[in-house]
């Protein structure tokens, strides 16, 4: 970490882009996690795939089978098509053909992948990708009474294949391993759980935690019996892909959150009153997706506001709320409320899968104020008990004592 003083510009991820940031009347501090350095992510892969967890993925399927690849959607900024490359090859030499392999694209509630998007992300493997249904499930057997229904296509297949992002996540502690099948290829059933309140009032489920997080071990117990063979994943921090995992999908989170934490985590002992949150691409195309940063902030680890203190946010969102049937969900509920404590008190009682969000927004705003600037949709802002300003100078009261976290959703603040 550093001071700044006063009116040194910082810059901010905007979307694709950034975005300078000057605060002349406030004392700034800008927390940067170690980082790490970039690795290549097809040298990481093959490395991996070459020395998985547990056996390689040639032992673990015979030439006759068909096998459904599970892949991260546009909310991850997976390398899903290098990923995909490795993971075909493998299957070749185990003298399984590109016919035999299916693509699903695990949505969970989110909106599909156009096929523009898909050809951007999966490149010329595009072609085999499926959007996941929700509605398209089938079961496989239950976890805690709570019925596993998986992606038809993934339980028609004789392997299971993932990709998967391990990087920071409010409530499994870590993304990845069995949460790209589980809950991108799953329905409502098991997301409804996972993300109701029950679930996520409980102590053990919290961002970076994994070990005794009844979340992560129920999705590891689902991805078991949605047959997921094997996993490869990858953590990233604001160099890029710090590294790359595969095999036994627990082994692999575990693995992977190590080097996250490593080069992730910063250690903050001072409060504040304001704390710019930087988001980017693809986390800032919608507010659903863009409000990570700030309950990351304020129910992380370690919150560093002061009482009545404030995230601010700039994002671009250019899909506003966002546009699928979790985003859209989680828009009526803040909309519709009179303010966060009512909305919390409400939604502690249940709400439908997708909704947690909204859940998890409320909590936070009891206390805080969040602020969105820089957005093309200020009024969705505002229609969502948060506040819209132009720029972060707007939304930073002058004589603050501000903390800068450049890239909010990559950063552990302990």
């Amino acid at each position: 970490m550093g001071g700044l003083g006063r009116g040194v510009p910082v810059e901010l991820p905007l979307g694709e882009g950034t975005v300078e940031v000057s605060l002349p009347d406030c004392e700034v501090t800008v927390c940067r996690p170690p980082g790490g350095e970039a690795v290549d992510p097809r040298t990481a892969a093959e490395a991996a795939v070459g020395d998985p967890h547990g056996p390689s993925l040639g032992e673990r399927v015979g030439p006759d089978d068909s096998v459904a690849i599970v892949v991260t959607d546009v909310t991850r900024a997976t390398p899903d098509d290098v990923l995909l490359d490795v993971l075909l090859e493998q299957l070749r030499t185990a003298g399984i053909d590109r016919e035999q392999v299916s693509v699903v694209v695990g949505l969970g509630l989110h909106r599909p992948m156009t096929d523009a998007e898909l050809a951007d992300a999966l490149g010329e493997h595009a072609d085999l990708a499926e959007n996941h249904d929700p509605e398209a499930t089938v079961s496989v057997g239950e976890v805690d009474g709570v019925p596993i229904e998986i992606n038809e296509t993934v339980v028609a297949a004789d392997s299971v294949v993932s990709t998967g992002m391990v990087e920071p996540h409010q409530y499994a502690g870590f993304s990845g391993g069995a949460k790209t099948v589980v809950i991108g290829a799953g329905s409502e059933s098991q997301i409804g759980y996972t993300h109701g309140p029950e679930m996520l009032a409980d102590d053990g489920v919290r961002l970076g935690r994994v070990e005794d997080n009844p979340f992560r071990e129920f999705l590891d117990e689902a991805g078991d019996l949605a047959g997921l063979d094997f996993a490869l994943n990858v953590t990233h921090g604001p160099s890029g892909i710090l590294g790359a995992s595969a095999g036994d999908h627990r082994a692999v989170v575990r693995d992977l959150a190590e080097t996250a934490r490593e080069n992730l985590a910063v250690e903050i002992t001072d409060e504040y009153d304001a704390v710019v949150a930087g988001v980017g691409a693809p986390k800032d195309a919608n507010l659903y997706q863009t409000t990570r940063a700030a309950t990351y902030v304020i129910l992380g680890a370690n919150n560093p506001l002061r009482t009545g203190g404030r995230v601010v946010l700039p994002a671009e969102l250019p899909e506003g709320a966002g546009d699928g049937k979790g985003e859209q969900r989680f828009y009526e509920w803040l909309s519709g409320a009179e303010s966060a404590g009512a909305l919390y008190e409400e939604m502690r009682q249940g709400y439908e899968a997708g909704a947690q969000r909204a859940f998890v927004v409320a909590r936070s705003l009891r206390g805080y104020d969040v602020y969105v600037t820089n957005s093309q949709h200020p009024e969705v802002v505002e229609d969502c008990l948060m506040h819209a300003r132009e720029t972060v100078a707007d939304a930073v009261e002058p004589g603050s004592d501000v903390l800068v976290v450049p890239d909010a959703l990559d950063a552990l603040l302990v």
